[in-house]
């Protein structure tokens, strides 16, 4: 008897799970939906192969890699995390929201992006801690500057504190409030269009006016990046209608039709979209 509540359990797991995938108007599906079901515990389904293709037939049935956690360990062996960005990732972990850090991948990805374009005066919304931040702040020339914006003391404490053990305060410019305070001021000062570059990882309810805001501070030619763009899967659930899910959304939709810009949304980390200012 117990056999048989473990498998109707699994069985209803089972179905759970098909159901959703299905009722993904646009979300790739595995290998044509094919699975194979493994009993582990109570139970646990696991795809056959870590590739989903577009359920579009016109997009001619693109296999992609879907990343699974081995195979997402084996992404994050291959960055090259300097290990005072290791020694921060670790503190960070043990505290009070750690999953609002970005990844080591995430981090190299921003830091590459700097190198490449040149940038030597920077924005950051949203620091936390200060992972992606001092990322930044470690490839930027020794004339460069980063302007953080953080409204949290204690995580800003912890940042301030790793970019001091890795020497580049000077080129860190913290600016402690709201940030859409921040960047207003910064655009009152007379410092539009002079920016090579920024990161935006902050409240998501305020994404479309922080964008607006950075495009005035931004250069033509400048870049721009927004992080959780794919809200842990949310923003494609139509059962999930909270107001930061609904204000990526929106974002989202709106950055399709902006023609300030050229984009790319790349699914790493939680997703991060890549504007180019035009």
């Amino acid at each position: 008897m117990s056999t048989g509540l473990a498998l109707n359990r699994c069985s209803i797991s089972v179905c759970r799970t098909a159901s959703t995938l299905l009722n993904r108007p646009t979300v790739s599906v595995v290998r044509s939906l094919k699975f194979s079901h493994r009993l582990i515990g109570n139970c646990s389904i696991a795809p056959a192969d870590p590739v989903v293709v577009a359920e579009d037939v016109k997009y001619g049935n693109k296999e992609v890699i879907s990343l699974t956690p081995r195979l997402y360990d084996y992404v994050l062996s291959n960055v090259r995390e300097p290990k005072i960005l290791r020694q921060l990732r670790e503190e960070t972990s043990k505290m009070r929201g750690s999953q609002m850090q970005v990844s080591p991948d995430q981090a190299q990805l921003l830091a590459m992006l700097v190198q490449m374009l040149g940038a030597e005066r920077c924005i950051e919304v949203g620091v936390y801690t200060g992972y992606s931040s001092l990322a930044v702040a470690l490839v930027l020339p020794e004339s460069g500057c980063l302007v953080a914006c953080e409204r949290d003391s204690n995580s800003l404490e912890v940042a301030k504190r790793y970019y001091e053990l890795a020497g580049v305060s000077h080129k860190v410019n913290v600016k402690h409030g709201l940030a859409a305070e921040s960047l207003k001021s910064m655009i009152q000062n007379g410092e539009g269009s002079s920016y090579d570059f920024a990161f935006v990882d902050a409240d998501k309810r305020m994404y479309q006016d922080y964008f607006e805001l950075l495009l005035q501070l931004v250069r033509v030619g400048g870049v721009i990046v927004m992080d959780n763009v794919l809200w842990h899967g949310r923003v494609t659930d139509p059962l999930v209608n909270d107001a930061k899910t609904i204000s990526i959304r929106n974002f989202n939709k709106s950055l399709m039709d902006d023609k300030r810009v050229s984009i790319s949304m790349v699914p790493i980390g939680d997703g991060m979209t890549i504007c180019r200012k035009r």
